[in-house]
């Protein structure tokens, strides 16, 4: 079954706008209803149904991720008003847009195998549905924003009452001035007792939230934040140092990381690798830098790819890391652009990285 469903995605994956475009053209005509869950524009929609699948077709032989990730996206989807017969719907439109797409590689068995595949995850969705008692969002007002350059604000937002988190995790946000666009934000802090979250939003091309937040964010918006979603965060009990590689506002996820550590007295040693094509891409290095002055356990590393700036590394992340060897007793989290997490892993792994070592979460650009 795993081997079938691979190479009938390897097949329709360079495709797949269209194959995006079909499943849903198909599932608002079995199910119109389903249309109303979702944004009139279905840009965003469309490419992060795709990173879901890759995630999906990546993980199909490891249970013990692949199960995690699902019961994730089975609370996530509760905020949608998704309910028991939509998922009977997405089954039928997935497997119509694979096969419409996949032309001779297409066959009774490989259609099988899709849908006991969907059937198995499907289930998983709604078990972990049904089971959570969490709100399927929480309200939370815009307490403070702050225009770092034209591209990058830091907002905090109170929540109406705690979110329940990870140091690491993302959650998913809708802004009031964007309707029904859920973009994925990674808090910048450790939970706090007063619940206040701090989140980094860079605005990027096409990104219509991500700009809107970062342009039009005023003080007392009421955001509506998801469940909390994410494997990133330390492991204590496996006692072993640790490699943090940020690009970008991936360093939100690392600050909350290392925000949780500081207040913990013994840690590990940990390597922070922070980089950019330029120096504005480091905007958080200096706050990076007065936690290591206070914990010596805590080394930051400043890379950049397109300047040459003294007492900082020249290059790709992916460059500066595997420069220093393979990092093979270390846990390794990796966090930016997917095109920074790919690079850097693949690399990673050419240098000797165990596979199992390294975690790096899908949802990281809108």
């Amino acid at each position: 079954m795993v081997r079938m469903i691979r190479e009938s995605f390897a097949v329709v994956e360079p495709r797949a706008d269209e194959v995006a475009k079909f499943f849903y053209g198909m599932l608002f005509s079995i199910a119109p209803a389903t249309r109303e869950l979702f944004p009139v524009n279905m840009e965003v929609q469309r490419s992060r149904l795709l990173r879901a699948l890759v995630h999906v077709v990546q993980m199909v032989d490891r249970p013990d991720d692949l199960i995690p990730f699902l019961r994730q996206l089975g609370r996530d989807h509760r905020k949608f008003g998704v309910v028991s017969a939509h998922y009977e719907a997405v089954g039928t439109a997935l497997v119509g847009a694979l096969k419409r797409f996949c032309g001779d590689a297409w066959s009774p068995t490989v259609e099988r195998a899709w849908a006991e595949a969907y059937k198995i995850m499907a289930r998983t969705m709604q078990d972990a549905a049904a089971a959570d008692d969490n709100p399927a969002w929480w309200p939370a007002q815009v307490v403070d924003h702050q225009r770092l350059s034209w591209d990058l604000a830091v907002v905090r937002v109170q929540p109406e009452y705690q979110v329940p988190y990870r140091a690491g995790q993302y959650l998913s946000v809708e802004v009031p001035q964007r309707p029904r666009l859920w973009r994925y934000l990674s808090p910048a802090n450790a939970p706090r007792a007063d619940g206040v979250i701090e989140f980094h939003v860079r605005s990027v091309a096409d990104g219509w939230v991500s700009r809107s937040v970062v342009g039009h964010t005023r003080l007392g918006d009421v955001w509506r934040i998801g469940p909390p979603m994410g494997r990133l965060g330390y492991d204590r009990r496996t006692r072993r140092d640790l490699l943090m590689v940020a690009g970008g506002t991936g360093v939100a996820p690392m600050r909350a990381i290392l925000d949780e550590m500081a207040g913990w007295g013994e840690n590990p040693q940990v390597h922070v690798f922070l980089g950019g094509r330029s120096h504005e891409d480091l905007y958080d290095l200096e706050n990076l830098r007065r936690i290591a002055m206070g914990n010596p356990w805590l080394t930051v590393v400043p890379v950049l790819e397109n300047e040459r700036l003294p007492g900082v590394e020249h290059g790709t992340l992916a460059d500066a890391v595997t420069r220093h060897g393979a990092w093979s007793d270390r846990d390794v989290l990796v966090c930016g652009s997917p095109g920074m997490i790919r690079a850097t892993v693949s690399r990673m792994l050419v240098a000797g990285t165990p596979l199992d070592r390294i975690k790096y979460d899908p949802f990281t650009l809108d």
